[in-house]
């Protein structure tokens, strides 16, 4: 059976825009292009769709998944054992952290107690020293400060403070995509709007205000590092340098 692009779409979630993003880069091609035009994908473009958007949930930066997906020695079976132990890890760290919640909860309500190394039950400090290291050696200078800083302005935060912070970054990165679908220039008053949002998220993360210099560079470092253009590709195919140019903008006009 055959597909169109919307049915794609509308069979995986994925959006029309980021299929055809997926195949102009090479990463999904249509099985063949009718004389209306239209793409049509078969069962091999599903599986493959598939595996892009397990490599996608697990991190993996477009131009990795098409080097792992068109490497001659790529098993599609074994792909998807190492997808199923992955997720069980993280499914496992999961729900410690759901069982780190509901014992928080259940000691700030005077149901029971719970004792401070209870509190850090299934977060991945490994990931957070990993994430650490490669921003001091990528840019080095004052950079072990400034992630003090950060964890200074994180330490005193409630949760609900926290989940109030995550939902803003939520918003912040939905207007983005809006905008981008909706083809606003990165440099308009629409979207610096958003960025004056933005930065005043980033200096509530920071414990300080980002110079234009800071923001700016903050821009650049989501395009280096995998994992946020991950994020934010994943989102919309191209917010990533949508949202760096935006910060770029924003920091050259603003600040």
């Amino acid at each position: 059976m055959s597909y169109t692009v919307k049915q794609v779409a509308k069979l995986s979630g994925v959006s029309v825009r980021t299929l055809h993003h997926y195949d102009e880069i090479g990463l999904l091609k249509p099985d063949s292009v009718g004389v209306n035009g239209y793409r049509y994908y078969g069962p091999d473009e599903l599986l493959r769709l598939q595996q892009i958007l397990f490599h996608r949930e697990l991190g993996f930066p477009l131009a990795e998944i098409a080097r792992v997906l068109d490497a001659p020695d790529f098993d599609r079976v074994a792909a998807l054992k190492r997808h199923r132990e992955r997720l069980e890890a993280e499914a496992k760290r999961y729900r410690k952290l759901i069982g780190t919640i509901d014992t928080t909860l259940a000691a700030l309500q005077g149901a029971t107690t719970m004792d401070d190394k209870a509190m850090y039950q299934g977060f991945d400090p490994e990931k957070q020293a990993e994430h650490e290291a490669w921003l001091i050696d990528r840019y080095g200078g004052d950079m072990p400060a400034r992630i003090d800083d950060s964890r200074s302005a994180m330490k005193g935060v409630s949760q609900a403070g926290y989940d109030a912070l995550m939902a803003e970054a939520e918003a912040i990165e939905a207007a983005m995509a809006k905008a981008l679908v909706d083809g606003l220039p990165a440099d308009c008053e629409a979207v610096g709007a958003i960025m004056a949002q933005h930065c005043a998220w980033v200096g509530k993360s920071w414990n300080r205000a980002p110079t234009a210099e800071a923001f700016a560079g903050l821009g650049h470092l989501y395009q280096e590092h995998p994992e946020f253009r991950a994020r934010y590709d994943g989102r919309a195919a191209g917010l990533t340098d949508y949202l760096a140019e935006a910060m770029r903008a924003y920091a050259a006009r603003s600040l």
